[in-house]
């Protein structure tokens, strides 16, 4: 059957509608009645009248609302719908329906209002002419706005990670930011600094990705966050680790056998071995960065052991200065009393063996703390508004499986070429680990990042080192 006006008008502004949100109007009614009154001038008589037209510009303009379009943009596009309806002879609902889609298309700023209104006003002398049916012309509307959606897609919103100042979190960093710009698209850049400052960032919305969230390192930040709706996570970075304040050399133990817990420290003969001219008659500890949750933690260890009197605590600037500091005593051969974790790079190269403590529980890490750490959970977590604008960057990150022996694997590269700093270790890994990150993104992302790769391309958001 052939299609009704109404019905014509009804299928275009619903297509419309479901493809675009109406702001409020900008545009006047005086406007609108200046521009109607233009447009008729000088016109020969249709089967549309004057105020017919002028009636159904108004109706559009204040149901659909102009957001990219000015008023010399719809003075144009007016008058090319009243004189295609006075050279076609189409009828009033056709008119109508061609100005209420253009006016609510000229929403899209990336699109000028004479595209917008040559299409639609094709569009609707197309289903006059060839009576078309309902079903063909919805189905003709809905694929002309998506095509053109697809076109003008807007802008993608630049994604911030957390650039903590460790390496495992910076290696994963980089890789994701490989896989999101090369193969999502969207722009990533980084905020450098410490656990603490990053992680209100986080809270902030300064950052919108952070890698590696550290728990029971953070529990009372992370859990209060997440109970006032500010961040969330969407999976686990690197699985499971263990940590300590209190890691030896093994070559040292093996000196002093009998030195194996946390409380053989208050004894002189072996606070001696740690103790400098810096720290006294008190055992050197290098305990966390300054700025990490860890330092907080650590001391309150200490605290709890009563070792206060007999430790001296050490905060290291950043993590450099940390691994620098172990691996000098390691070359040397000499005592070594300190903070470490389990993929860290020296506690992947070196042989370490932590101090005895007492068993980790949560009544004595919520008080005292005088206890082991509890094996680390380490999360990816995000901004609660990144699902809306970036989901398919959220899928890859619940799919995300970087896990310990991967990043050994990379260290123990990154080892063997001592040239190689972490992006040039981020693109040895992704271009020789296909087949594990590929698992993580969908096959046409894949298949983007792999030609990004093959072309020896850099992400615009990766730090220069």
């Amino acid at each position: 059957p052939a299609i009704d006006e109404a019905r014509l008008q009804a299928i275009v502004e619903s297509a419309v509608a479901k493809s675009a949100p109406a702001p409020a109007p900008q545009v006047s009614a005086e406007e609108i009645s200046a521009m109607v009154e233009k447009s008729m001038m000088g016109m020969s008589e249709s089967q549309v009248s004057a105020d017919e037209i002028q009636a159904m510009v108004e109706k559009a303009v204040e149901s659909a609302a102009m957001e990219g379009a000015s008023p010399e943009e719809i003075q144009k596009m007016v008058e090319s719908a009243v004189m295609a309806a006075t050279e076609d002879s189409l009828t009033a609902g056709d008119v109508e329906s061609a100005i209420s889609m253009a006016v609510m298309e000229a929403q899209e700023s990336a699109v000028t209002a004479e595209d917008m209104q040559s299409a639609v006003s094709s569009a609707v002398m197309e289903a006059s002419a060839e009576q078309l049916t309902a079903d063909k012309v919805q189905e003709i509307v809905a694929m002309a706005l998506e095509d053109r959606a697809m076109m003008e897609e807007p802008p993608r919103e630049t994604i911030i990670f957390s650039d903590l100042n460790w390496s495992s979190a910076q290696l994963q960093n980089r890789i994701a930011q490989y896989l999101v710009e090369k193969g999502y698209g969207y722009p990533t850049d980084v905020l450098f600094g410490a656990t603490l400052p990053l992680f209100n960032g986080l809270r902030n919305g300064d950052t919108h990705v952070t890698m590696e969230i550290w728990l029971p390192n953070q529990d009372e930040a992370w859990n209060e966050a997440r109970a006032n709706g500010e961040v969330y996570s969407v999976g686990l970075s690197l699985g499971k680790d263990w940590q300590s304040a209190f890691v030896i050399p093994r070559y040292l133990q093996e000196q002093y056998p009998e030195l194996d817990s946390v409380d053989d420290l208050k004894e002189q003969q072996y606070k001696d071995l740690f103790k400098t001219a810096e720290t006294g008659d008190k055992a050197r500890l290098v305990s966390c960065v300054i700025g990490w949750a860890c330092e907080v933690v650590n001391a309150a260890q200490v605290d709890g052991y009563g070792l206060m009197e007999h430790v001296e605590i050490i905060n290291p600037g950043d993590g450099a200065a940390l691994n620098a500091d172990v691996y000098g005593a390691y070359e040397r051969q000499e005592p070594w009393l300190g903070y470490q974790w389990g993929t860290n790079d020296p506690a992947l190269k070196l042989d370490l063996v932590r101090l005895e403590e007492p068993a980790y529980s949560d009544q004595c890490w919520f008080t005292t703390k005088a206890c082991a750490y509890e094996d680390a959970t380490i999360l990816i977590a995000v901004v609660p508004d990144l699902p809306a604008r970036a989901p398919d960057v959220i899928e890859m990150l619940q799919a995300w499986d970087f896990n310990i022996d991967i990043y050994k694997a990379a260290v123990q590269w990154q080892d063997a070429n001592p040239d190689a700093d972490t992006n040039a270790t981020a693109l040895w890994w992704l271009s020789a680990n296909e087949d594990i990150w590929s698992a993580w993104v969908t096959q046409e992302a894949a298949e983007s990042v792999s030609i990004a790769l093959a072309a020896s391309e850099i992400p615009d958001g990766w730090p220069t080192e």
